[in-house]
């Protein structure tokens, strides 16, 4: 057979197993900052596994007496960049929405030198609290992030959203499905409940939650159950996108 023969068969088959490999089943599963104890044991799974997942960024209290988003982390967060996951914000302090009034939002962080108060923000110190991680993510990988934002605890209201949404954030939830539970009491909630609920239950579609570490739960969610479900879920026929790719968000998300 003629080179160019054989380089155009070849480029067939790579076409037609890229088509096969399409993810046509996605599940999007998505990650906020926390303590970080179990974030390289995450970016782990992740490689081995290939799936690419989205990442919800706060500057959040870390074990080791640092924050999620210092310069400790910076090599993690670059590194988790350049294999092509996708990023968005989860308020710079975690800021908790305790609800509106006057024009302004009644908010609690769970970070930062503010850390427990109950204060107001108008909706330019909340759009602040948005862009902060936004420029700190590009500070240290040199990539924008999505304009997509999780309110902490998923906390918000009509005028919240409205008001992120001027500010050019978009907000993403979760399935119920996809709530894994690693936030929850170990005691009442454990991880073999918790896996064998999640690979159940998750449907195509569904935006997973998950978390790089909780305080105060016991037994550790992500080193028992994060590969058993996405093995899981994979034998499912499912396959695993950023949202990047997710349908509710590709307008928003557009060339980034």
């Amino acid at each position: 057979m003629p080179r160019a023969a054989e380089a155009l068969t070849l480029s067939l088959l790579l076409a037609c197993g890229a088509a096969a490999a399409a993810c046509d089943k996605p599940v999007y599963l998505t990650f906020d900052t926390g303590h970080m104890g179990v974030a390289p044991l995450v970016a782990q799974v992740l490689q081995r596994q290939q799936v690419k997942a989205t990442f919800f960024l706060a500057d959040e209290r870390t074990l080791d007496g640092g924050s999620s988003l210092d310069e400790q982390w910076a090599p993690w967060w670059r590194a988790r960049a350049a294999e092509g996951h996708a990023f968005g914000s989860h308020t710079w302090s975690h800021v908790v929405w305790r609800g509106d009034e006057g024009g302004q939002f009644r908010v609690q962080p769970t970070a930062g030198p503010r850390a427990g108060q109950r204060y107001a923000l108008d909706e330019a110190g909340y759009c602040e609290e948005l862009k902060k991680p936004a420029r700190r993510f590009e500070a240290m990988t040199g990539q924008k992030m999505l304009p997509l934002f999780r309110a902490p605890g998923g906390k918000t209201s009509p005028a919240l959203l409205a008001a992120a949404q001027r500010c050019g954030f978009t907000h993403v939830g979760w399935a119920p499905a996809g709530f894994l539970g690693d936030e929850l009491p170990s005691e009442r909630y454990p991880n073999d409940k918790l896996l064998a609920q999640a690979v159940r239950d998750i449907r195509a579609g569904d935006i997973l939650l998950a978390h790089l570490g909780i305080w105060s739960r016991k037994d550790p969610w992500a080193p028992a159950v994060l590969e058993p479900l996405i093995e899981g879920l994979k034998q499912r026929g499912l396959c695993f996108a950023t949202l990047r790719e997710h349908p509710r968000y590709t307008a928003a998300t557009a060339g980034r």
